[in-house]
């Protein structure tokens, strides 16, 4: 750490204090300000790491970053070292976090990020998915109809991508992505990383929902393969995705024009296939 870096973005452990680094614990020592997603949580990590530390803890979470970030400026103008940490992980990936950093960048001061844990790269590694390309995603939305919506865009998407979800959306969550990426999509479920009851399930995106049935605590990350360049598509296929789309809300034709570019057939044999199924019932 230079003595020129004034704001630092830390990481902190997701799960197991052990994972904090000698870095961390210098710049919450010695920090004039900490800037904590939750102080409550700041505080009990301030203790747990055995630090001491005489910094102002002032909130910064997603209600009150706006009114912060000119406070927050104000003391980086007088010299202040300000230190910035979320709930858990690295600032600004699902955290606040950002603003501060770009306000700062803009006014030219110094600024310095810790490395350290992250929910999305120890995911990535534990799914033993391929992780040469991957994209991050976040938290979908709470609305199903626009959650659904996300997932048809990233229905094609070539690279593994990586989730975040609540507990008790999961369940949702992983049935929607089972309708629209497909129930055998190779996927996988992490939760509680790096503490005492970390769990991975492996798997396809159909297995994983029905698994999800059941009540699933803790902090998630789904972790879930690309799609292929090139995918055989089975009548099935064809049909679970146009009636996959059509229930979320597209119109029958959309969908139908929505799943041959999915999976790279002829609108013609979507059609055809949907005709046939109609026939069969």
């Amino acid at each position: 750490m230079t003595s020129a870096a004034r704001l630092i973005l830390a990481a902190t452990p997701i799960g197991n204090l052990g994972d904090a680094s000698p870095r961390l614990r210098e710049a919450l020592a010695t920090a004039d300000i900490i800037a904590a997603e939750d102080t409550r949580k700041a505080l009990n990590l301030i203790q747990g790491l055995g630090v001491e530390t005489h910094a102002r803890i002032v909130s910064y979470f997603d209600s009150v970053e706006l009114e912060r970030v000119p406070q927050l400026l104000e003391a980086l103008a007088e010299g202040k070292t300000v230190v910035v940490i979320s709930d858990a992980g690295m600032p600004t990936v699902s955290d606040p976090g950002y603003r501060i950093a770009h306000a700062a960048a803009d006014a030219g001061y110094a600024m310095t990020v810790l490395p350290g844990p992250s929910a999305v790269t120890t995911a990535l590694a534990l799914s033993g998915l391929a992780s040469d390309r991957f994209s991050f995603e976040g938290f979908l939305s709470r609305k199903s109809g626009e959650r659904e919506k996300q997932l048809q865009e990233l229905a094609s998407e070539r690279r593994t991508m990586v989730f975040f979800e609540a507990p008790h959306r999961i369940a949702e969550t992983t049935q929607a992505m089972a309708e629209i990426f497909g129930a055998n999509r190779p996927a996988a479920l992490c939760r509680e990383i790096t503490k005492t009851y970390e769990e991975v399930i492996r798997g396809t995106l159909g297995d994983i929902a029905v698994r999800c049935q059941d009540e699933v605590r803790g902090e998630i990350t789904i972790v879930v393969e690309g799609a292929s360049a090139v995918t055989e598509a089975t009548d099935a296929d064809l049909v679970d995705g146009v009636n996959a789309l059509v229930a979320s809300g597209v119109e029958r034709k959309e969908a139908i024009a929505e799943i041959a570019v999915r999976y790279a057939v002829p609108k013609r044999r979507v059609f055809d296939v949907m005709v046939a199924a109609k026939q069969s019932k």
